[in-house]
């Protein structure tokens, strides 16, 4: 804990993978761009899903679970979507090694063990489960199907940043399919106010809910709806996507059902995911220079307890600390009492700042003997002496207060860093100075789309769907434009 963080302010980037690594949540592996999270970053992914997994159930989902393998033959078979995602596929050619003749102790691929088919490590599942489908699915009886799987996925990516872009990562997969367009589109909206609510209400983030352009909607989709969150270098991270499908995928595995009245149509589909990126969303829009800055939410440990005792008196103190222990436990407080007599109370102080525990009691005899205690809240830094008598109740209010507070915090980043913009050259000298949404006027094409892309690194991140229509000009072309839209620079 000796050696303080990089500055944000100095070098963003190098303190996002300074801070991932020194508060334990994860750490570059023996396989080149993928990621070992450890424990304590995974009892954070672990309160999310515990979260999202409930939210997902109060909507009618189900969970399942598809295989990793895709034959090649199912996933070229909706083009578009095979198309996409191409470049990124990991591709399985052989089923078995053997000793290598000629490097003793060494093994080789068994040329005599080649696939008749290549499998495709999954990078997303729609081929998968669609073809599964097939066999679900014969009536109206039989729908709507709602199912959600928990997996890993594989996108083989060149330039990797601990949780934002690995090769490997962890998500949620939700497959739905419906007898009616409308259905569809309904679920599909209905999920991306989950991952909103979860967004804000949890992971403190504010969000701009809004519908992806066609360049940058999802292979094989006709809409995808999205979730935007604004880190604190300016820079805009999609938080979450929710994808109309339409019959797209039901034609191509020939998914069909019998109606009410005995005809025979297509489903329509919808698919919609957030993965283990939700963790750099938390680190970057939250932390400090000092370290992480937790939600109350999704902590894992809320509430450290750290005594403050002198030689021979640790037993005696750790007695008199339990009751406050066990009282915030029996409110639902998840609690340590970091009781190691290897490191002094300075170090534990430090230490626990860098993981980002919410609150933090320093409790000496003294402290208990005038009936108070040393209360220090991680989002502000603040210290406070409490009395001992209503110590769980005033902690479980500063919880409270400490989530609405973060999320405050970052939605007053995020307004501070909207900029609405009507010309070329404003929107270039806000993306360069200040950057953050800048939110301007598009003409609806792709080629604009690509040129603005090409000549500042903005992309649009989403048509926001609280935006009003408004008339005006495109700041590219000067071309008619109905609608402003939300450019940034992003992850």
């Amino acid at each position: 804990m000796s050696k303080s963080l990089p500055k944000r302010s100095e070098d963003y980037s190098l303190w996002y993978n300074e801070l991932v690594k020194r508060a334990g949540l994860a750490e570059n592996s023996a396989v080149r761009g993928c990621m070992v999270i450890k424990p304590y970053g995974y009892a954070i992914w672990e309160k999310m899903q515990r979260q999202l997994d409930d939210m997902f159930k109060r909507t009618g989902h189900q969970n399942a679970y598809f295989p990793l393998f895709v034959p090649k033959s199912l996933f070229e078979a909706e083009e578009k979507n095979a198309e996409g995602f191409a470049k990124e596929c990991a591709v399985v050619t052989h089923y078995r090694l053997q000793t290598d003749p000629d490097n003793p102790g060494k093994l080789r691929v068994d040329p005599n063990a080649k696939l008749e088919e290549e499998l495709i490590v999954r990078p997303t599942s729609e081929a998968i489960i669609w073809s599964t489908y097939k066999n679900w699915i014969q009536s109206y009886r039989d729908l709507p199907l709602l199912i959600n799987q928990w997996a890993n996925v594989v996108r083989w990516e060149m330039r990797t940043r601990l949780f934002l872009r690995t090769a490997e990562f962890l998500w949620q997969e939700g497959h739905t399919a419906h007898a009616t367009a409308e259905e569809a589109l309904a679920e599909t909206r209905q999920m991306l106010n989950v991952y909103a609510e979860f967004a804000e209400e949890h992971l403190a983030l504010p969000v701009v809910r809004g519908v992806k352009t066609e360049n940058e909607r999802f292979a094989g989709a006709l809409e995808t709806y999205c979730i935007e969150g604004m880190m604190q270098d300016g820079k805009a991270l999609q938080a979450g996507t929710s994808h109309f499908l339409g019959q797209n995928f039901a034609k191509a595995f020939d998914v069909q059902f019998q109606t009410k009245e005995g005809q025979l149509e297509h489903v329509w589909g919808t698919s919609w995911g957030v993965s283990t990126r939700l963790m750099g969303a938390l680190v970057m829009a939250h932390s400090d220079d000092e370290g992480l800055v937790l939600p109350p939410k999704l902590a894992p440990i809320q509430v450290v307890i750290v005594p403050i005792y002198k030689t021979g008196q640790l037993d005696e103190l750790l007695e008199r600390i339990r009751p406050i222990q066990m009282g915030l436990i029996e409110r639902g407080i998840s609690v340590k009492v970091d009781d190691r007599d290897t490191e002094r109370p300075g170090y534990k102080f430090a230490e626990w700042e860098m993981k980002g525990v919410p609150v933090r009691l320093a409790v000496g005899a003294r402290d208990l003997d005038n009936g108070t205690v040393e209360v220090a809240r991680r989002d502000t830094k603040e210290k406070m002496n409490l009395p001992l008598a209503d110590i769980v109740n005033s902690i479980d209010q500063l919880l409270t207060d400490m989530q609405a507070n973060i999320y405050r915090k970052a939605l007053a980043y995020r307004e501070e860093h909207t900029t609405r913009v009507d010309t070329y050259d404003e929107f270039k000298q806000v993306l360069d100075t200040k950057g953050g949404f800048v939110v301007a006027h598009w003409d609806g094409t792709s080629e604009t789309e690509e040129r603005i892309k090409d000549e500042t690194k903005a992309t649009i991140r989403c048509i926001a769907l609280n935006e009003p229509d408004e008339e005006g000009t495109c700041i590219l072309t000067g071309k008619p434009s109905s609608r402003r839209v939300y450019f940034a620079r992003a992850y």
